[in-house]
């Protein structure tokens, strides 16, 4: 039997030929113009003919802006590994990425043209994703890969409140909860997978001895136990059995970790660099359950920048740098440039985790957070562009 053929002749632009390419170009050279913007926002250095509020503004174009650009990526990437179909290129993925960057000018202008018009554009991107997404999975007929589609649909639904929300009062405090939580879900489901798996293999290769424990029982138990503190978040985010069910998850997630042989992968960046970032993954369950119970001893913006400037940031670029390695051709090693992307990603998550606790220090610390996530997003702009724009030297 002779395997499925993956691609045919494409003759357009190199990056139009995988999701990946236009997505995390984008998306990175976003996540730093959107901090370079936001901190002078913050400030009251500038203004913007946006709608939302400056922080507003910013959580939803870092979770419902970058994020989703980032998560989309990912899916027209996988998604042909997981069903053998062709990906997603060409004109139908140049309109995939029109929707998305209108949607961006539609929220920074939402003052200008009205909030309607700007929700209907901003939140439009998601559902021509999740049907372009659901449509392979279902031909394919690859059911075990359905769950990240109904994340992408928990995005869509988070979105959509996250505008009238703000609209009805102001804030989004609800619309940012489901966000951060789909993202959370996603990089628990998916980082379970492919962090001991990238692990396991290179250990069994260059490094034997102790392997990640294979996924089993417990790993189910973890994520449904995640699963339940993230919805009851999500609802009740100051209730004690929130609280409770916060801590439990921590726990199970930082065990969870601990069985991925994580010690033993210190020469190899590109392993060692998932498992760091997953470590903000039980860090905010723990913060976040404490905050509730200890609110005078742990700030709420701790846990949630521990998912979303650590678990977020520092996931989302270990799987970019892997992946634009791995489907350009290149060799799977970080050199370099990577690993300063990698420093200073990981340096932005701790001063800003650091800057919820910091009192008089908190306006310094939050410029240092956000100069050291200007520069890992743009670094890996400036030196993975070249591979995102060009055809890979290999067949693919």
């Amino acid at each position: 039997m002779h395997p499925i053929p993956r691609l045919k002749v494409y003759s357009g632009p190199a990056v139009l030929s995988y999701g990946f390419r236009p997505f995390f170009l984008a998306g990175t050279v976003y996540a730093g113009l959107g901090l370079l913007i936001w901190l002078p926002l913050f400030f009251g250095a500038i203004t913007i003919p946006t709608a939302f509020s400056p922080l507003d503004w910013h959580v939803h174009e870092m979770l419902y802006g970058y994020l989703t650009a980032v998560v989309t990526g990912f899916l027209l990437t996988a998604i042909p590994n997981w069903t053998g179909r062709l990906p997603l290129r060409g004109a139908a993925l140049a309109v995939l990425v029109a929707v998305w960057i209108a949607g961006r000018i539609a929220v920074y202008v939402s003052a200008d043209i009205g909030r309607p018009a700007a929700g209907v554009i901003d939140v439009s991107f998601l559902v021509l994703v999740a049907i372009a997404a659901a449509r392979e999975v279902i031909a394919g007929r690859n059911w075990r890969n359905l769950p990240p589609i109904f994340i992408l649909l928990v995005f869509f639904a988070g979105n959509v409140i996250f505008h009238i929300e703000d609209y009805q009062t102001g804030t989004a405090e609800l619309g940012m909860r489901l966000g951060i939580a789909a993202a959370v879900a996603l990089i628990s489901l998916v980082g379970g997978r492919v962090v001991p798996s990238f692990t396991r293999n290179w250990l069994a290769r260059e490094n034997p001895g102790r392997l990640p424990v294979p996924f089993g029982r417990f790993d189910i138990a973890v994520t449904a136990v995640s699963l339940l503190a993230l919805a009851l978040w999500v609802c009740s985010p100051t209730g004690t059995v929130t609280a409770v069910l916060m801590l439990a998850a921590g726990a199970a997630q930082a065990a969870r970790l601990g069985r991925w042989a994580g010690d033993r992968t210190l020469r190899n960046k590109l392993v060692l660099i998932l498992h760091i970032g997953y470590v903000f993954v039980p860090l905010g369950f723990l913060m976040l359950g404490s905050a509730i119970l200890l609110p005078d001893r742990m700030p709420t913006d701790a846990g949630i920048h521990a998912w979303t400037a650590g678990a977020i940031g520092t996931m989302t670029l270990a799987i970019m740098t892997r992946a634009s390695l791995g489907h350009t051709g290149q060799p799977l090693a970080a050199g370099p440039l990577t690993q300063v992307v990698y420093s200073a990603v990981v340096l932005a998550a701790l001063l800003r985790i650091a800057a919820t606790f910091a009192g008089n220090t908190t306006i310094v610390l939050l410029q240092a957070a956000g100069a050291a996530w200007i520069v890992a997003f743009w670094l890996f702009a400036v030196g993975y562009g070249p591979l995102l724009l060009r055809r890979r030297k290999t067949a693919t």
